[in-house]
């Protein structure tokens, strides 16, 4: 029988479950994965193509995980819907990834594009040096008030938003044209089953992902059969039109050797576009919305683990909260593992490592819709998922197809992925050994 699902005093609304979404996504990945696509891709075609398969990806995957989520209307997102559907580990496995890589290295990588970033506009500055400073102070912030920012999210939300909007504006309005097609050609085509394409699409894929932001507050969502899809679906177009848009206006204002192998494109472009001055201030306000990011997942992170220390006696010492009722001991494991792939990783190999860990539970997931209708055809859904059974199709054979360039391209980081699953694995039958003695 299942669990009954969790009834809280505060419910979250269509427009304020969309600005999470929002929020999740709009993040590190669009501010810097551009300088690392164009080293492999020079065609503008290709280059926006990008841009609209990742938010193709996104839609198809939202479509679905609105259906699992009007199923099984519980919070833990694939934690509660891997574990329904294939059995405990699964689930357990992706709470482990959700706990370690889900939040650290996204914390990291957002840590690091500030210190980048805040480099380029004070030179004098060690980037690597704020990245640990700041990584450091927000945790000691969040482990002394669990009210630290929390109440400002939505606004924050707004900003990131009116950045992208007024960038995008300015630039359309304002920039030299580049001598660069966006009409696609013979070979523009090719390019989009080339490795490169697949490989870039990984650091795309980070940018958006986020859009399953909301299936971990379902228990807190008003009517969560009838908003939840709702809430994913529009959130995920937002913010596919504002990327695609955005890297137009990057490529559209700033030559293409400008920005390939720069991580701070956004302050790239800016200086192309407004000059020194207004591209040094563009710089100063991306880095501060990072701080929000870095900020958001130092919060959200050790929670996951605080619920996995209650569930699993092995990782009990984790579950212990401080006076206020703050998980201080899960918080200074993230921000170890936060450090951890600061001190030790690049920003391109912490990507590539996140994003395949993270996007072959998005594939299970979405896997899982077939298998759910097999099995329980009868299992009541509310929302069905719009164009099945080719939305999870696409989903599964874009996000199987970036996989398998990983596994073959980047087998290091492939590598780390799957050590980091086996040993969750070995932590959970550990747990379960420890729960039988």
């Amino acid at each position: 029988m299942s669990e009954p699902i969790p009834v809280s005093p505060y419910k979250i609304s269509f427009l304020a479950g969309t600005a999470i979404v929002i929020a999740n996504m709009v993040g590190t990945g669009v501010f810097t994965s551009l300088g690392f696509q164009v080293l492999g891709i020079q065609s503008g075609f290709a280059l926006l193509m990008l841009w609209v398969v990742g938010g193709l990806i996104a839609l198809c995957g939202a479509l679905c995980y609105g259906e699992l989520a009007a199923a099984m209307p519980r919070s833990g997102g694939e934690y509660h819907y891997l574990s329904q559907i294939y059995h405990p580990s699964v689930g357990f496995l992706s709470g482990w990834v959700s706990a370690t890589v889900g939040f650290a290295a996204p914390t990291a990588l957002a840590a690091m594009a500030l210190g980048r970033y805040a480099a380029s506009v004070w030179p004098g500055l060690n980037p690597q040096l704020l990245t640990v400073a700041v990584v450091l102070v927000l945790t000691a912030v969040h482990a002394s008030s669990s009210r630290a920012g929390s109440r400002l999210q939505v606004v924050i939300t707004a900003i990131k938003v009116l950045v992208l909007v007024f960038f995008i504006g300015a630039g359309l309005l304002t920039a030299q044209p580049q001598a660069i097609s966006f009409v696609p050609r013979a070979a523009d085509w090719q390019q989009l089953l080339s490795p490169a394409f697949a490989i870039s699409l990984v650091y795309v894929s980070y940018a958006y992902s986020g859009w399953n932001a909301a299936v971990y507050l379902t228990g807190e969502v008003a009517e969560p059969r009838r908003n939840l899809p709702r809430i994913l679906l529009a959130g995920t177009a937002v913010v596919l039109l504002l990327y695609v848009g955005l890297n137009f206006v990057f490529l559209y204002s700033t030559p293409i050797p400008k920005l390939a192998g720069q991580l701070e494109v956004g302050y790239v472009a800016a200086g192309q576009l407004f000059g020194p001055a207004v591209g040094r201030l563009m710089g100063a306000v991306i880095a501060g919305l990072l701080v929000s990011t870095v900020s958001s997942m130092i919060f959200a992170g050790p929670r996951i683990v605080q619920v996995m220390g209650e569930d699993l006696p092995a990782l009990r010492a984790l579950a212990v909260v401080s006076k206020t009722g703050i998980p201080v001991r899960a918080m200074l494991l993230q921000t170890g593992l936060t450090l951890l792939f600061v001190l030790t990783g690049t920003f391109e190999k912490v990507l590539l490592y996140a994003g395949f860990v993270l996007s072959l539970f998005t594939f299970l997931t979405v896997l899982g819709l077939f298998i759910l209708r097999w099995r329980q055809p009868n299992l009541p859904r509310p929302y069905r998922a719009w164009g099945y059974p080719l939305t999870p199709l696409v989903f599964l054979a874009l996000s199987g197809w970036t996989l398998i360039f990983i596994l073959r391209d980047k087998p290091i980081e492939s590598l780390y992925g799957l050590a980091t699953l086996l040993l969750g694995l070995l932590a959970y039958f550990l747990g379960r050994r420890m729960r039988a003695a």
